[in-house]
């Protein structure tokens, strides 16, 4: 009797350069429904608005969402902690849930090209 190998998990793919274009791609590529909310959002605060200025904060939202959206196991545990924190009916336990919501965010932001 032989073995079977264990099947490879799918690779992460790695975190694009930190401009607007290669991060769209990379949504396109990784994680394409994605694309048409960026795609609007870029639209709506940027390009229809002819202001550069917002492009910072547009930049931090969505390389947030694409850092869990190209990882299938954070994306789930991501969208289950939401699911929970829609049915909690207890104040402490959506506070406890949305927080670590928000860590695992704000931890996306620490991610470099490449990683």
């Amino acid at each position: 009797m032989t073995a079977h190998a264990a099947e490879p998990e799918p690779s992460i793919p790695p975190m694009p350069e930190r401009t607007p274009k290669a991060l769209r791609d990379a949504i396109a590529e990784h994680a394409p429904v994605l694309l048409p909310d960026f795609d609007a959002h870029w639209k709506w605060a940027i390009a229809d608005a002819y202001n550069i200025g917002p492009v910072p904060a547009f930049m931090a939202r969505w390389w947030s969402e694409y850092a869990i959206a190209r990882d299938p196991q954070l994306d789930a545990h991501v969208r289950e902690l939401q699911h929970r924190v829609a049915e909690a009916t207890d104040i402490a336990e959506a506070k406890a849930l949305l927080d670590e919501v928000a860590k695992i965010r704000y931890g996306t932001r620490k991610l470099e090209p490449g990683e």
